[in-house]
C-alpha cells in the first residue's frame, strides 16, 4: 500500500505550486481554449463526410474515418480512463478505507458498464425487430448506404419492388444502429469528459494545470475525431448532428466550471477521498462502456460483418489493410497523449 506520506521536499514543492488566483485564472484561460479544440475536434470528420458526401469514394472515406475513431475510442479507454480509475481507487487516501481495501471496484465497475452497454445494444437490437447486437447474427449486415442505392435503378416490375423494399428496410436497420452505437458512444465519452473538467476544476495546483491545458487540448481534438467520425456515418438531421457536436464541446467546460463551484461551495480539491471514489467510479463505468462499444460495435462490425472489407480480391484487401493502419494510428495518437494527460 502506498504511503500517504509525502517527503519534505514534494511537499515544499506542492506547497509552492498552490496558488488559488493563479490556479483560477489558468482554469478560465482552458474553458475557451478547450471549448475551441473540441469543436475543431468533432466537427472535423463530419464536415470531411458532408464534403465527400455523393462522390465514389464516400463509403471509403467514413470507413477509413470510423476506423481511425475506433481506434482513438479503445485507446481513450483502456490507456486514458481505465488507469486513472484504478490509480484514483489506489490512493492510500481511499485504499485504506473500508471497503475499499477489500475488493477491487475499479474492475467490478468497468465489468457493470461493458454488461450495461451490451444490455443497451441487446434491447435495441430486440426493439429493432433482429436479434443480436453487433452486427453477425438475427439477419443484419452491414450494408454501404451508396451500394444498397446504387442497384436499385436495374430492378424492375414487382420483383423489383420487393427487393427495393427489402433493401431500403435493411439500409433503415443499419442507420439505426449506428445512431445508437453513437448516442451510447457519446453518453460513455461525456462522463469521461466530466470527469476530467471536474478533477481540473477542483485542482489549485498551478504547476499541474498549466501543462495540462495543451495536453487536454489535444486529448479532445483526437477524442473529438473518434466520436465525430462515428456522428458523420450515422446519418443523423441536422438539429441532431449539432446538438450532439454541442454537447462533446461544452461538456469539459462546464465540468471545469462545476469543479471550481464544488471547490468554492465545499473547499474539497481533487485529492480529497470523497471526490478520487467518484472520480474512480464515474471513470471505471465509462471505461466499460467505451472498450465495449470500441471492440463490439466498431471494431468487429467493421472488420467481419461490412461487405467492403470482407469482399475477396485485390481492391478489398486495400482497403482492409487501409483501414486496419487507419486503426492503429488512431490508438497509437491517442496512446502517445498519455505522456502528457
Amino acid at each position: 500500500m502506498a504511503s500517504c506520506v509525502s517527503g519534505t521536499e514534494a511537499a515544499i514543492r506542492a506547497a509552492a505550486c498552490r496558488d488559488g488566483e493563479a490556479a483560477a485564472h489558468l482554469k478560465l484561460i482552458s474553458v475557451f481554449v478547450i471549448f475551441l479544440t473540441s469543436v475543431f475536434g468533432i466537427s472535423a470528420p463530419v464536415l470531411l463526410a458532408r464534403y465527400f458526401h455523393g462522390k465514389p469514394l464516400y463509403d471509403k472515406a467514413i470507413l477509413v474515418i470510423k476506423c481511425f475513431a475506433a481506434g482513438v475510442i479503445l485507446s481513450t479507454s483502456l490507456v486514458h480512463v481505465l488507469p486513472e480509475a484504478f490509480e484514483s481507487l489506489a490512493d492510500c487516501q481511499v485504499s485504506s478505507r473500508h471497503p475499499w481495501r477489500d475488493f477491487p471496484f475499479a474492475g467490478l465497475v468497468t465489468m457493470i458498464g461493458a454488461i450495461t452497454a451490451l444490455l443497451v445494444d441487446l434491447t435495441a437490437s430486440e426493439h429493432m425487430g433482429h436479434g443480436g447486437g453487433g452486427g453477425g447474427g438475427g439477419g443484419m449486415e452491414y450494408i454501404p448506404v451508396a451500394a444498397a442505392v446504387g442497384g436499385l435503378e436495374m430492378k424492375e416490375g414487382k420483383f423489383g419492388a420487393d427487393l427495393e423494399i427489402q433493401e431500403n428496410s435493411e439500409e433503415e436497420k443499419v442507420r439505426m444502429k449506428q445512431r445508437l452505437v453513437s448516442q451510447v458512444l457519446e453518453i460513455g465519452i461525456i462522463f469521461h469528459s466530466v470527469i476530467i473538467g471536474v478533477t481540473m476544476g477542483m485542482s489549485q495546483n498551478q504547476c499541474t494545470i498549466r501543462p495540462l491545458v495543451a495536453a487536454l487540448s489535444f486529448h479532445q481534438i483526437f477524442e473529438g475525431l473518434g466520436l465525430g467520425g462515428c456522428i458523420a456515418q450515422a446519418g443523423f438531421k441536422a438539429g441532431t448532428l449539432v446538438y450532439m457536436c454541442l454537447m462533446f464541446a461544452v461538456t469539459t467546460p462546464l465540468g471545469i466550471i462545476l469543479g471550481m463551484m464544488i471547490f468554492a461551495a465545499t473547499g474539497y480539491d481533487d485529492n480529497n477521498p470523497n471526490a478520487l471514489i467518484m472520480e474512480g467510479l464515474l471513470g471505471s463505468l465509462s471505461s466499460g462502456i467505451l472498450i465495449y462499444m470500441a471492440l463490439v460495435d466498431l471494431i468487429a462490425l467493421d472488420f467481419f460483418h461490412n461487405k467492403m472489407l470482407t469482399t475477396t480480391g485485390e481492391s478489398g484487401s486495400r482497403l482492409k489493410k487501409l483501414c486496419f493502419v487507419a486503426l492503429v494510428l488512431g490508438s497509437a495518437s491517442m496512446s502517445l497523449l498519455a505522456l502528457w494527460a
